[in-house]
């Protein structure tokens, strides 16, 4: 399937979000743009889903937020993980790695 787009699995946006905060604070188009890099294109991550999430999570105190320049010195919220962010996402990443595992096994089974 190398080139064509992948659907995001149910629940795995706020990971994502939070691994690619992880690396300093960003703005959600720079988020965006990390995630297709790394995947080479494989996940998009639609603008609409990306905003609630971010948004979510603020109200949740896993982000903070403040507005900034971006590179083309556009005004934007850049999004930074607080302590309870990062303890999710070592929370999450072992969950998702538990499951990834498990479906691996059936997958692998004969």
């Amino acid at each position: 399937m190398p080139g064509s787009e992948l659907d995001l699995v149910h629940g795995t946006l706020d990971l994502i979000i939070l691994k690619a905060l992880l690396w300093g604070p960003s703005h959600g188009y720079a988020v965006v743009r990390w995630v297709r890099d790394i995947t080479a294109d494989d996940l998009q991550i639609e603008e609409g889903a990306l905003y609630t999430a971010l948004h979510r999570m603020e109200k949740r105190r896993w982000l903070h937020a403040e507005w900034g320049l971006s590179e083309n010195n556009r005004k934007a919220k850049f999004y930074s993980l607080t302590s309870a962010g990062r303890k999710q996402l070592r929370a999450e990443s072992e969950r998702w790695t538990t499951y990834v595992r498990a479906v691996s096994k059936i997958i692998q089974a004969t």
